[in-house]
């Protein structure tokens, strides 16, 4: 037996040291045996060679409501993610490829109709037309309206020719203005399906930027209103250039252009205060220029009812080319469409007072102008603006009486029409 020393010593084994080892070797034996083992070192350690535990445990993916087997779990996921790009990619393919689209119908005979109808006030434009006037053969005219005549000095440039001349009458204009908002109020998605309703809003406020220059419309109170511009009577044989001396086109003329003013005209300034009313509404989105509108007719209005009397005298150009019969209707046409825009109730009372239907000929059945709608008859459409508050709104009392007439002389006027009651005569047609 050799002793130990710092080499470590030789390597021949003695009893001695062999028996300290294998006592040594047992302990460490026991304590192994005594110490608790884990899942994986029993399946790893206990398992027999053929046993399933002694291989690879299986991993899991918890989705917190259910645990689902990670190699399982990846290909659903997986397949799910090649169909949708699989669907996405069909789906691009069908977009991109070509296909034919049958044209779309041409437009009815009565779009057609209105088209033309609308350009017609484009070819009507006073003043300087915009870019997109849509008439090739237009252009800026009448530049210097008002601005030449010494009684007004102030601009009058804008608004509407009438018909084949040059002539400004503002009464018929403002009727026309009325009438262009009354259908975009009433069809407003008509207008728009066809693609109209942007240009009919132009052509209207076209109209009323022009009548708002007519008349002080910053003030409450009015004591004239412009009633005409420009002169077409030739029969007393004038040698001064007027419109029907002179024809030619409006952006040729440079003579000074009279302007007719009017202190007592309610006829007019019933009608103009109808047109900014209606066109109040139609321009409702923009509050600050709707009240303008509403601010103008209110002045017109109550000019119209104070100061009493027709706009167009014997003898003058009005009375020779668009004469007026009476102020009567235009109070209920005018006072209707102000209860409109203002839902003021002190115009719908003036609207449906009795002895004004009385006066406006609601009850002059013999007449044979009866029931049809023009520029200088107002009570046909009044009685149909007011048929329509009845049948959507029935305001009743103190209303009901006179609102209810007025329905029944539109249920009998329309049925007039009616080629079997023989009241009117018709072309053939088409």
């Amino acid at each position: 037996m050799f002793g130990r020393d710092p080499w470590g010593g030789p390597l021949e084994i003695s009893n001695a040291d062999s028996a300290t080892d294998d006592d040594r070797s047992r302990d460490l034996d026991r304590a192994a045996l005594m110490r608790q083992l884990d899942e994986t070192q029993q399946s790893w350690l206990l398992a027999g060679p053929g046993d399933q535990a002694g291989k690879k445990k299986k991993k899991y993916v918890d989705l917190g409501c259910v645990v689902l087997d990670r190699k399982i779990f990846m290909w659903t996921v997986g397949t799910i993610l090649g169909l949708g790009v699989f669907i996405g990619f069909i789906m691009m393919i069908v977009k991109l490829v070509p296909h034919k689209r049958p044209p779309p119908p041409p437009p009815d005979q009565y779009t057609q109709a209105l088209h033309k109808a609308l350009m017609f006030f484009n070819a009507q434009r006073s003043g300087p037309l915009p870019k997109h006037n849509g008439v090739s053969w237009r252009g800026n005219s009448c530049m210097k309206d008002g601005l030449s005549d010494s009684t007004v000095r102030r601009s009058l440039v804008g608004g509407f020719y009438d018909a084949g001349d040059a002539i400004k009458f503002n009464y018929p204009m403002a009727w026309s203005m009325t009438m262009l908002s009354w259908s975009v109020i009433e069809y407003k998605a008509k207008y728009e399906a066809i693609g109209e309703l942007d240009h009919i809003k132009e052509l209207i406020k076209w109209g009323t930027d022009y009548i708002l220059k007519t008349f002080n419309s910053s003030a409450d109170t009015i004591d004239r209103i412009v009633a005409q511009v420009g002169l077409g009577d030739t029969s007393k044989g004038s040698s001064q250039p007027n419109d029907h001396y002179c024809w030619m086109r409006p952006e040729d003329i440079d003579y000074k252009r009279p302007v007719t003013e009017c202190h007592s005209c309610s006829d007019l300034a019933s009608e103009m205060a109808a047109a900014l009313a209606a066109a109040s509404i139609v321009f409702k989105d923009s509050k600050t220029y709707s009240d303008k509108l509403v601010k103008g007719a209110k002045a017109l209005y109550k000019f119209g009812r104070l100061q009493r009397g027709r706009y167009s005298p014997n003898g003058s150009d009005q009375a020779i080319f668009y004469n007026s019969t009476s102020y009567w209707d235009e109070f209920v046409w005018g006072g209707a469409w102000m209860y409109f825009a203002t839902g003021n109730n002190s115009y719908l009372t003036i609207a449906t007072a009795p002895g004004m239907a009385k006066h406006a000929g609601a009850y002059w059945f013999g007449s044979p102008n009866y029931g049809v709608f023009t520029w200088d008859d107002k009570l046909p459409g009044a009685q149909v603006l007011l048929s329509r508050l009845r049948l959507f709104l029935s305001p009743g009392y103190p209303y009901e009486e006179i609102l209810r007439t007025f329905h029944n002389q539109t249920d009998n006027v329309m049925c007039s029409y009616l080629p079997l009651f023989n009241s009117f005569n018709f072309t053939k047609g088409w």
